[in-house]
């Protein structure tokens, strides 16, 4: 055990594994929870997720060693604002927004003296959401991001960190800036072209509803996988991470030009060392564990 009480505020799909996961690697003696949704909260104690679901933040957090805000980044300096005067001396208060620097920079300013802010990513989800979707081998082998701020207690650190792993992640320390311009290209903006690539398909009357459904190849449908992500998640994220996302989509922008321009002049050699350069990228993805190789990505129905 590395903590004697853990407050989840937010109860989504990574609350829920974190509290599944927490459970099968004994991580933590009680695992509180708290929803804003009454519905939320009814479903997470009639599924059995977290040892206590409490009708306030405030009671969740209380005498808590861990406290994990796992709402969208948009909503993470109001609900540490409202549940900073009950968190206990010597706590730790993180949180699993995919934005660092605006998550930083809206709940600093909350913490309390003596409880310790610890931002954290983990890189790891679905495209579904709510307290059923989770479950315990969602963290395993993938990277859990700490984001220490400035003057960290590093046993503190230390303590979440092994508390990551032994939820299964692998976990390594990154500066805030850095962080939301890695997310940035691993993640942000390809979730935006995802998105713009679904509503193209949308505003393509000459291709019909059900002709995109019936002949979807694996693109588009994975496309369609990613862009059916929480939306106010997203639209936080976006809305948080602007300048990084920004700067990684006036990349893209340049890059589709030449491509264009090649199809446009018949330039099949540029687009086949292209092509050949960007497909070795998949290859160290593979050899490096964080996918597989097999039919369908190796995908369990319902989960990956």
């Amino acid at each position: 055990m590395i903590y004697n009480k853990v407050a989840l505020i937010g109860l989504g799909l990574i609350a829920s594994s974190i509290f599944w996961s927490a459970k099968r690697g004994a991580l933590a003696g009680q695992v509180t929870g708290y929803a804003r949704s009454a519905a939320t909260r009814d479903t997470a104690r009639r599924i059995g997720l977290c040892d206590t679901i409490c009708d306030t933040a405030a009671e969740a957090v209380a005498d808590a060693d861990l406290v994990i805000l796992c709402v969208p980044v948009g909503a993470m300096g109001a609900v540490a604002a409202e549940i900073a005067p009950h968190l206990k001396p010597g706590a730790v208060i993180s949180d699993v927004g995919s934005v660092k620097k605006a998550v930083i920079e809206a709940v600093q300013p909350h913490i309390p003296d003596g409880v310790h802010f610890i931002p954290a990513h983990p890189l790891a989800g679905t495209e579904h959401s709510g307290p059923k979707s989770g479950f315990a081998e969602l963290f395993d082998n993938r990277w859990c991001l700490l984001v220490p701020v400035e003057g960290s207690d590093a046993a503190k650190v230390a303590e979440l960190r092994a508390f990551w792993e032994g939820l299964g992640s692998n976990v390594e320390e990154m500066d805030a800036e850095h962080h939301d311009l890695v997310l940035a290209v691993t993640s942000h903006t390809p979730h935006l072209i995802a998105y713009t690539m679904v509503g193209v398909a949308d505003d393509l009357r000459r291709v019909t509803d059900s002709e995109v459904i019936k002949y979807s190849a694996a693109g588009f449908r994975d496309f369609t996988r990613i862009a059916a992500s929480d939306p106010t998640m997203w639209r936080d994220v976006f809305m948080t991470n602007k300048d990084a996302t920004l700067e990684i989509l006036g990349r893209f922008t340049e890059e589709l030009f030449a491509l264009q321009r090649a199809i446009r002049t018949g330039d099949g050699d540029l687009l086949f060392d292209y092509f050949t350069r960007t497909r070795a990228i998949r290859r160290g993805i593979i050899d490096a564990g964080q996918d597989t190789d097999a039919p369908d990505f190796g995908r369990v129905a319902g989960r990956k």
